[in-house]
């Protein structure tokens, strides 16, 4: 694969975050996708949600499988740390890399192909085990790269450019994220960048497994009238029921909350989201009635965006298996082995 090097030119007016950074300082190369892909909307947008929160590059991971989306990671925080799994893995291999420095970032961007057809398993454990993190699914409907096959994400009715329209059910994300208990879930639109990047930067901010599936329209093969994943019939069918905005720590910040319209949460660093209630039917914090609520529209053709779930209750990976708080890869070997008596009453228990 060939990348191609954005020149290192700035304008000196631009604006510096605190940690004296440009949104610049945040690019990767330069895109190789088709001219008016989605993807790489949602790439503006991650630029944007870690230059807003001073994310260090150094300090982040980018974690990527197989396919058109997969290839977003070159194109966002070339100074970062960065690994391009094979198709459907990326999860086991965050998995990996999380136990090993949990002090790490780790955004994992994947596709509606990598994740709901060859990688649904690994998506399944990854939310089982709340692992933190956050996971993009840039859904399109389609696999791009072999040339606009339906995937599992297709709604039934869905018409390719050409051939039979599809009449498989198709597999819902965010319904089948809150069904095995992830405890963050969002769903935006790559061309709503309003929405897009408050709910990425709290996807990153919170402590566990954090689920923001953007319907990412396809302009060579699944953009066209009668595709359920075109520009035109998002913007058609386009549903938001919770709005999120992302508020800094900051000590002399006054906000007014009116009563039933918005719901401040404070994260484990301080920072608050807060959500605004479109729907004030909506409940963000009941799993059983976010559900009833996502399927109801979802049969009524509707594409429910937003802040859908939000448990924080939930203990994360490391929490779960009572680990230090110092990064495995940061221990001595003296530290890590448990010597050879230790480890003989270790072994004894499974003889």
């Amino acid at each position: 694969m060939t990348y191609i090097a954005k020149p290192k030119v700035a304008h000196p007016g631009l604006p510096r975050n605190k940690l004296g950074l440009t949104s610049r300082d945040y690019e990767g190369t330069v895109s190789t996708l088709c001219a008016g892909c989605g993807h790489d909307s949602v790439t503006t947008a991650i630029i944007q949600a870690v230059f807003e929160l001073n994310i260090e590059p150094h300090n982040l991971a980018k974690m990527s499988g197989i396919g058109c989306s997969s290839k977003t990671p070159a194109y966002f925080v070339s100074q970062s740390h960065g690994f391009n799994a094979v198709h459907g893995r990326m999860p086991s291999v965050t998995t990996g890399a999380n136990a090993a420095n949990r002090d790490l970032t780790y955004i994992g961007v994947s596709g509606d192909g990598d994740s709901l057809s060859i990688g649904l398993g690994q998506f399944v454990h990854a939310i089982r085990r709340n692992l933190n993190m956050c996971y993009i699914i840039e859904n399109n409907g389609v696999y791009g790269l072999t040339k606009g096959q339906f995937s599992a994400s297709a709604d039934i009715g869905s018409k390719p450019k050409k051939g039979m329209a599809n009449q498989q059910e198709p597999i819902d994300s965010v319904s089948t994220a809150l069904s095995l208990g992830a405890t963050y879930i969002a769903r935006s639109f790559s061309g709503d960048k309003e929405q897009l990047v408050p709910l990425i930067q709290g996807a990153l901010l919170h402590d566990g497994f954090a689920l923001v599936d953007v319907i990412s329209p396809c302009v060579t093969f699944n953009d066209h009238e009668g595709s359920t994943k075109s520009y035109a019939h998002t913007r058609q069918f386009y549903h938001q029921v919770v709005d999120m905005d992302y508020v800094p720590p900051a000590e002399e910040l006054k906000v007014a909350y009116d009563d039933g319209e918005a719901m401040p949460v404070e994260l484990h660093d301080g920072s608050k989201i807060v959500l605004r209630k479109m729907d004030k039917r909506y409940d963000p914090t009941s799993r059983a009635s976010s559900f009833k609520y996502l399927r109801d529209h979802f049969n009524r053709g509707e594409i429910t965006t937003g802040l859908l779930y939000l448990d924080e209750s939930r203990k994360e990976m490391h929490d779960l298996m009572g680990n230090v708080d110092t990064p495995l890869a940061r221990l001595p070997l003296e530290s890590l082995h448990p010597g050879a008596d230790e480890l003989r009453k270790i072994l004894k228990r499974y003889r």
